[in-house]
């Protein structure tokens, strides 16, 4: 099985289909959550992935465009935004984002946990720190938990029980170095496809290949560039907080 692992597009569709693109042949897409929020195109990206049949969770965003949660604790640029593409979404595509699962279980045999924030709390919070995540491997059976919400690729570490001194762990990935399944527990953020958060403007995803025979099943991070001066463009024509569409120039 070959898949691509991808969150927080936030309408985004130059970058979604940059990614996409990068990707290639996939036996399936894992999507995250907050497919819109923030960007200029939430109709399409809705679109494109419905038409790939991507597993996709709940994002934060993704309720809070659909009236489904307060904005109240948003910051005003998020709020806006919120309000604006709620004011864009057909009816069509408002149906799909509320009949989103907070919760999924993908991969060969099931092993991955799917959610947006965390597996404790899968809408909203922010998994930061290995603290965090710490607390959070009680919260989820599976081998692997994959998570977004926070823009930022980072992967937390879980020793197996048996293991003698159990060292939890952070792992900042790599773009494409093999991170190898087997050897310990994980909670692994891929970052954002539509507005990374991490000094690096470039679209983030990751590719999850499970390989008979000698190779172990892996990850790999993978960055992308994409047309951020249009992207640009079309959040002033639609009118979306400056702030939104600076911070896409630096990735923060």
């Amino acid at each position: 099985m070959r898949c691509a692992i991808i969150s927080d597009i936030h309408g985004n569709l130059d970058a979604l289909e940059a990614v996409l693109a990068d990707a290639g042949d996939v036996d399936q897409i894992w999507c995250l959550g907050d497919l819109v929020g923030y960007g200029p195109q939430p109709n399409e990206c809705v679109a494109l992935l419905m038409a790939r049949n991507a597993l996709c969770v709940a994002g934060n965003h993704d309720r809070a465009c659909i009236g489904m949660m307060d904005t109240s604790e948003f910051n005003p640029e998020a709020s806006e935004a919120a309000q604006w593409t709620h004011g864009q979404l057909t009816p069509e595509h408002i149906d799909y984002l509320s009949a989103l699962p907070e919760r999924l279980q993908v991969g060969d045999e099931g092993e991955f946990t799917v959610v947006h924030g965390s597996p404790r709390e899968p809408v909203w919070e922010y998994l930061t720190h290995v603290s965090l995540a710490r607390l959070n491997f009680d919260y989820f059976q599976t081998p692997y938990g994959l998570v977004g919400h926070t823009h930022v690729p980072l992967v937390f570490q879980r020793p197996w029980p048996d293991e003698r001194s159990p060292e939890y762990r952070t792992i900042v990935p790599q773009e494409n170095a093999p991170l190898e399944l087997g050897q310990n527990r994980l909670i692994v953020n891929p970052g954002s496809v539509g507005q990374p958060r991490d000094g690096n403007p470039e679209a983030a995803y990751m590719t999850y290949a499970s390989e008979t025979g000698a190779d172990r099943p892996a990850l790999r991070l993978r960055r992308v560039p994409y047309a951020v001066p249009s992207v640009q463009q079309k959040m002033r024509e639609a009118g979306l907080p400056a702030r939104l569409i600076t911070r896409l120039t630096y990735g923060w």
